[in-house]
């Protein structure tokens, strides 16, 4: 499925892949978040609810651009860095297609489906 990001006024496209986890994602669409920092590597943000996690794999390693759900804490995360590590719980739910320099002082972004 195709989305639009529009990172604090930029916008941005991505992709989610075809896993539960996404198209549950996708059920949510149009979301519009506020983002926080993590580590100086993602952009964090609470989802209204949590995502089914069947089938998903038990870990991930985030690369730059990555769109991803952290189970245990039932958060988006948008990595404007790779993590360097295989985290456990995190699910990749897609990738941002374009440029994702904005991401790193991003304060909001609102996700919905391409047209």
């Amino acid at each position: 499925m195709n989305l639009r990001l529009t990172i604090d006024g930029h916008p941005v496209d991505a992709t989610l892949n075809d896993s539960a986890t996404a198209r549950d994602f996708a059920a949510l669409l149009p979301l519009t978040l506020n983002l926080s920092d993590f580590h100086q590597t993602e952009k964090i943000a609470d989802l209204p609810r949590r995502l089914s996690t069947s089938g998903a794999p038990d870990a991930a390693e985030a690369k730059p651009g990555d769109l991803a759900y952290y189970a245990p804490w039932g958060n988006l995360a948008l990595f404007y860095r790779g993590s360097g590590s295989s985290d456990t719980g995190l699910i990749i739910l897609g990738r941002v297609n374009g440029d994702t320099e904005h991401l790193a002082t991003a304060t909001k972004v609102t996700i919905e489906a391409a047209s």
